[in-house]
């Protein structure tokens, strides 16, 4: 599923219009038809529903759910947050058509509006249609009030097409926003319900098409939601007459005295998502480790320095370069200077395709130059933040520009985490992550994503497929543990472990379509 800005919104509703003839009145009757099926979902007819209406197509959207509710046996009120000569005609032309059904909306300038602001408690569920996604400024006035008295209400919200007081573009709050239940939006999905405070205050949304023209809406834009399809159809098969050195040799450079368990959790992830060989690289101590946890790495020890790994381990390493398909490097390397030297000579020779992640990063963003390679960047915002010296709130406030510069900047993938993860590389669309859940905010589980994007690319899927493949899996991996664990305490390892069920999921799902 593509994901359109405003700009390819607007572009979407216009060629609708003129090429295909398809009329805004009769995409607007569609949208409220598809907004009127998710509140008869929630509430039977005769609930008592309140349409707040703005003074754009987004109002005109909710009056017809109000014209529609009301024929369907709901008990119906109108507030309109503006005086009726500042609607729009195509708004307009739904609140006549609203007053002939028998509805009798309120206004700001009568009598009863703060009476009626005072009883919005008193509804079964409200449709929020104040403003759509063209709003970009700070919201004020009746707008803010009516915000403001629908979060207090306590009462459920279905919002129609964007939560009012969100900027569609990036999420960001305009000064005051509708936290809804629902959100219904149109067409194709937007930016904001993958980042910012948009992604909470949506609720639970879904995307109807109300009649836009097919063709349109598979055009590729700049960001694209990832679905099990199109991973299923990149996983690399296993054929029958494989064996281990067919499917990739892995090797994981990670691990200090202070970090010793991010190698385990990598080499157990790179094994679970079907590596046929993995090798630890790292201090004695951590290899150590990894051999009580995950017998079936093999091991090779390092010169130590300072509790890291020591420069002059660089050697050994290139010495048997061609033993692997793949690299995982930096999950607790430490940035300790002899970590720092180590990476800044090895990165200097290394040429095998690179996940470069955690501790990696911070070297890379302190001054150490990646390889000239294949690299995949995994950063979670603090570290984005650190490569691109900005703040973790600018990093934050729009996520897509965020992962766009981070792009430009580097020349290589770059995978944002988060929830809804963003992967991008130079001139490909971003791809946006829709499974996983919020038990995954805990320790280890970039580097679990780490190993199996480090296999992904061993069994020569390119890094930018190998990325985004491997944070949709990860995410499925993660919601079996929410299911069968909970959704809360599951570990980085209980996600490692489950990725060969996440990967039958996936495939499974495919194949009974």
């Amino acid at each position: 599923m593509w994901i359109a800005n405003v700009e390819r919104t607007r572009t979407l509703e216009q060629k609708t219009e003129c090429e295909f003839g398809i009329c805004a009145s009769v995409l607007m009757e569609r949208a409220g038809l598809a907004v009127f099926d998710a509140l008869r979902n929630l509430v039977p007819s005769g609930g008592r529903v309140l349409v707040v209406a703005g003074k754009g197509n987004n109002g005109g959207d909710g009056l017809v759910v109000a014209r529609v509710a009301l024929q369907h046996g709901y008990r119906v009120e109108i507030l309109v947050t503006c005086l009726e000569e500042e609607m729009t005609p195509l708004c307009k032309h739904q609140l006549d058509a609203a007053v002939v059904a028998g509805l009798d909306p309120v206004f700001p300038n009568s009598t009863c509006w703060n009476k009626k602001i005072d009883q919005i408690g008193a509804k079964d569920v409200i449709i929020d249609a104040i403003l759509g996604i063209g709003a970009k400024k700070e919201v004020y006035g009746c707008v803010r009030e009516c915000i403001q008295a629908i979060n207090r209400s306590g009462v459920p919200v279905i919002s129609v097409d964007v939560p009012s007081g969100i900027c569609c573009d990036t999420g960001e709050e305009l000064g005051e926003s509708v936290w809804a239940l629902r959100t219904i939006t149109f067409g194709m999905a937007k930016p904001y319900l993958f980042q910012g405070i948009g992604l909470e205050h949506a609720g639970f949304w879904s995307v109807s098409e109300i009649g836009f023209p097919q063709v349109l809406l598979t055009e590729p834009s700049e960001a694209r939601v990832l679905d099990g399809e199109w991973v299923a159809s990149l996983l690399p098969e296993r054929l029958k007459s494989s064996h281990k050195g067919d499917n990739g040799h892995v090797l994981i450079i990670a691990g200090s005295q202070w970090m010793r368990g991010a190698a385990s959790l990598a080499a157990l992830s790179a094994l679970s998502a079907g590596a046929g060989l993995v090798t630890v690289a790292s201090i004695p101590s951590v290899c150590d480790a990894v051999a009580a946890h995950v017998p079936e790495a093999l091991l090779l020890p390092l010169e130590e320095e300072g509790g890291a790994i020591s420069p002059k381990s660089v050697m050994k390493l290139l010495d048997l370069e061609h033993k692997f398909e793949s690299t995982l490097v930096g999950p607790g390397m430490s940035t300790e200077q002899p970590a720092k030297d180590f990476l800044h000579e090895f990165f200097a020779h290394w040429t095998t395709p690179c996940v470069v992640d955690a501790d990696a990063l911070n070297c890379v963003a302190a001054g150490v130059k990646l390889p000239n390679t294949d690299c995949v960047l995994t950063p979670h915002p603090g570290e984005m933040s650190r490569l691109l010296h900005s703040s973790i709130a600018e990093i934050q406030c729009d996520r897509f520009r965020t992962v766009r510069s981070a792009v430009d900047d580097i020349k290589h993938c770059v995978l944002l985490k988060g929830p809804y993860s963003i992967v991008g590389e130079p001139g490909q669309p971003l791809l946006v992550n829709c499974t996983g859940n919020p038990g995954q905010a805990s320790a280890g589980m970039g580097d679990v994503l780490g190993g199996m994007i480090a296999t992904l690319i061993g069994q020569d899927l390119p890094g930018y497929y190998a990325a985004g493949c491997g944070m949709f899996w990860h995410g499925a991996a993660a919601d079996i543990c929410a299911e069968e664990i909970g959704q809360v305490g599951y570990r980085a390892s209980d996600v490692a472990k489950a990725l060969p069920a996440a990967r039958s999921r996936i495939v499974s799902a495919t194949m009974e379509r």
